[in-house]
Parts: C-alpha cells; structure tokens; sequence
C-alpha cells in the first residue's frame, strides 16, 4: 500500500522488502563477483579461525592480550558474515532483494560488531598501556576476572549501540525501498526517509562518531604514554620487544578508523555509484581480513604457534581450563 505526500514522492506504508545496490547486471559479472567474494570472505574466515584456534590450543597464549585478540577475531568474523553471504547470495541468485526483517537484521548486528569491535580495541591499549608502563601490576590488574569482566564489557557495549541505532532507523517511515549500497547502510537508508524523524537517527549517529572520537583520543593518550616509556629502556632488544606487541594493535586501530571516516567522510556529490561500491567493500571487509595478517607477521610468538600448529600431528583433545 502507498499513497503520495506533499513533495509527490511515494509513502510506503508497509515495506516488505528492500532493493540493494547491485554490482553488475551482467551475469557473467554478477558470477565473478560471488567468487570474488567468496575468496575475501573464506581468507578472512579462515584467518580468524585460525587466530582462535592458536589461542586456545597454545599455552604460550594464554595470557590477557592475546584473550583480547581471540575476542577480536570473533567479532571480526562475524562483522565480515553479516554483509558479504547476502551480497553472495544475491549475486549467485541473480536478485537483489533483502526482506525487511533481514535489513534490520543486518543493521542491528553491523552496528553490533562495529561498537564490539572499537570498545574491545579500546580495552587492548589499556592492556598494552599497564603492560609497559605499569608491568610490576600488570599480573595484579589483569587478572583473569578483570579480562572477562573487560571482554564483557565490549560486547555489552556493542549491543546497546546496535538496539540504539536500529530502533533508531526504522522508526523511519520510507518513501523508496531502493538502498544505494549493497548492504543495508543506515546513512542510505536515512536519504529514504518521508519525514523529520531521521534526524533522530542523524543525532545518533553524531553521539556514536563523538563516542568513537572520544576512543581514539583514549588509545592516542594511552600511546603516547607508551612511546615514552619505551624512550626510557635502555636496551635496543627491550624497545624492540615493547614495540612489537604495540605495533599490531596500533595499525589495526588506524585501518579501522581511516576506513571508516574515508567512506562515512567522503563528499556526497559527485561519487559514482561504482567508486561508492568500492569504497564501502573497502571498510566492510578489509579491516577485518587484514587484522589476523597484521597481528601474524609482527607477533612472533603467533608465527611460532603457528608452526607448532603445523608440526603436530593431532590436536589436543582437551581445551585449556583457563577457556571453561
């Protein structure tokens, strides 16, 4: 059902679908964009895993940072699962529909593994700051309780932010069912609005930037305090070894970041649909293939589970009881 309002646009009263942006309406295109994708979704996929799995099976791993990038791992590969199988599925299926329950899923658990995702990055660089500059009490102040507490404490953050968003979105009436993206984006979804009441949503998301600002300036402060405590080793190997747990988490907080303002920053005229396309693949998936690469080449200790990993012949049938 629909009926015109003032500006002649349609109203639709009951939306059961939404249309995404697709990338080709050639199939030939539409097929190498599935395998396209589906190699970025099974290397990221199995990047992560892999992460996991080191973690628990390695007792070398057991300790707070490497907890923190086992919950990292996690959330990132369920930010990549969110977006990437629909826009598969679609492509394969020759369609572009999302049903309307699908798009504010979608939304709730981008919005979820986004705000996980910055809080658990947060937690890491108070991790590495009481690591460096307070090591005498780090044992004392990360203790086991304290990082679950801490793990916790990130992905309840994550899920108020995506019920805050989401209610925030579609209390939206929608004038147009036709997304321009090819996951259910709120900025696209916001231009689809009959009413004021987007502005609600628009306030929202200012509170989110000025939470994820107020993040940054905390890991920028905490670095800061870092880089000068590892001024004062004296020893070349020790500022080496400092800087090596530091170095990982640092890059993946700027990708992250810079990702993000480059596609939610960009000037709204004169972006073509496909350079859009790309810039939103670019924040969608790459943050979270690249973190496992990251952490891999500059951690040794992960390089060296790694090859016990590959060395032994069996896993362990047993999980560490530190993980139960």
């Amino acid at each position: 059902m629909e009926f015109r309002v003032a500006d002649g646009r349609p109203n639709l009263t009951s939306i059961s679908d939404f249309l995404l942006l697709e990338f080709s309406a050639v199939r030939e295109l539409q097929i190498l964009h599935f395998f396209v994708f589906l190699a970025l979704y099974l290397t990221t996929m199995i990047g992560n895993l892999l992460i996991v799995v080191l973690v628990v099976l390695d007792h070398h791993l057991h300790s707070p940072m490497y907890f923190f990038l086992l919950n990292l791992a996690l959330m990132d590969m369920g930010t990549i699962s969110v977006t990437i199988p629909t826009s598969m599925t679609n492509s394969l299926m020759n369609s572009r529909t999302i049903s309307y329950s699908g798009c504010v899923t979608q939304t709730f658990f981008l919005f979820f593994f986004g705000g996980s995702d910055f809080a658990l990055l947060t937690i890491m660089a108070h991790d590495r700051y009481v690591a460096i500059c307070n090591p005498l009490q780090y044992e004392a102040i990360m203790t086991k309780g304290a990082c679950v507490q801490m793990a916790m404490s990130a992905w309840i953050c994550g899920v108020l932010h995506a019920v805050m968003h989401t209610s925030g979105t579609f209390t939206i009436t929608f004038c147009s069912n036709v997304v321009d993206q090819f996951f259910c984006d709120v900025p696209k979804l916001i231009r689809l609005s009959c009413t004021d009441f987007y502005i609600v949503e628009v306030g929202l998301l200012v509170l989110s930037f000025s939470a994820v600002f107020g993040c940054f300036a905390f890991i920028i402060t905490s670095y800061v305090s870092i880089f000068t405590a590892v001024l004062r080793i004296l020893s070349t190997r020790g500022r080496q070894k400092a800087l090596s747990t530091c170095v990982p988490h640092l890059t993946v907080v700027s990708l992250l970041v810079f990702a993000g303002l480059f596609a939610y920053t960009k000037p709204a005229i004169n972006i073509s649909s496909d350079l859009d396309l790309v810039l939103a693949v670019i924040y969608t998936v790459f943050p979270s293939m690249l973190n496992p690469f990251i952490y891999s080449m500059r951690n040794k200790e992960i390089r060296t589970a790694l090859w016990t990993l590959l060395r032994q012949r069996h896993f362990p049938n047993k999980i560490p009881r530190w993980l139960l």
